[in-house]
């Protein structure tokens, strides 16, 4: 399967890279293809003809967003809906990769793919938006959601790592709670739902919850790591957007499709480890 993958240079863009053998990968980034842009999308759509594009690439800084709302909105809207009628045109398949900030996160029990959204942020609200674009767009689509993705490159594992051979002690969140996710994960999932026909809106992230705090906790366990973590609260830390308090995704629609192959996180996590810094947990 020819397939066109969107922000290849991130961390979950990589991953799908490393996974794709046996598919003729496509691989664009912001230097080689402005999803933004409608006619260059066409453009790339009618020299390359993919059978499916894995749409990566976002506007992710959080933070960012909520002072620029118009390149948040460029980027994870009007992209989506380029990439969309891009697909529509050649009829390919796409798989949007969406987040759980389209929820508002003042829940205590995990959220379905049908719950009702709230979004909170100029972030969770635009990867709303461009949900819906996918939606009313394409039939032939996958819209994936993910949380507190981890993989080759910046994230809170190598920073946690870092941290620790700078600090003797680190304070950490311990009232957001979601589920760590790794790329190989989500990566595995995506390509099997591409080789299915089972189109809808899907949750995939590992399996478990945990707080930022107990996270770290566990990311220094696993890794032999000797420095204290003190739990605080998200009141002592100001960010121009708010966390979800609680955004823990059930993956109910793989369960009954696909299968659900995601593993827990504190196994996956395990094999990260392993694979970028030799730990022998």
């Amino acid at each position: 399967m020819r397939i066109l993958v969107t922000g290849a240079n991130g961390q979950l863009g990589r991953e799908i890279a490393r996974q794709g053998q046996g598919h003729e990968l496509v691989l664009t980034d912001v230097d080689t293809l402005d999803i933004t842009d409608g006619k260059a999308v066409v453009k790339f759509f009618q020299d390359i003809k993919p059978q499916a594009v894995i749409h990566c690439a976002a506007y992710t800084n959080v933070d960012g967003a909520e002072s620029d709302p118009d390149g948040a909105f460029r980027v994870n809207v009007i992209g989506a809906q380029n990439m969309a009628a891009g697909c529509l045109e050649t009829g390919a398949r796409m798989v949007y990769v969406s987040t759980d900030y389209v929820f508002d996160g003042q829940t205590n029990s995990l959220y379905r793919e049908f719950d009702v959204v709230n979004p909170q942020t100029v972030y969770g609200q635009t990867k709303w938006q461009g949900e819906e674009m996918v939606r009313q767009i394409l039939g032939r689509h996958y819209i994936v959601r993910t949380a507190w993705l981890y993989g080759d490159g910046n994230n809170f594992v190598r920073t946690m790592l870092r941290l620790a051979n700078e600090h003797d002690s680190l304070r950490v969140v311990d009232d957001q709670v979601g589920t760590p996710t790794s790329t190989v994960d989500l990566a595995w999932t995506i390509f099997r739902l591409l080789a299915s026909d089972a189109f809808g809106t899907y949750h995939a992230t590992c399996q478990g919850h945990c707080s930022w705090y107990e996270f770290a906790c566990e990311i220094f366990r696993q890794s032999g790591k000797s420095v204290g973590v003190v739990p605080v609260t998200t009141a002592e830390f100001v960010r121009p957007a708010k966390r979800p308090a609680y955004s823990v995704l059930d993956n109910y629609m793989l369960r009954m499709t696909v299968g659900d192959s995601m593993r827990n996180w504190t196994d996956s996590l395990s094999d990260y480890l392993r694979q970028y810094f030799g730990n022998p947990v």
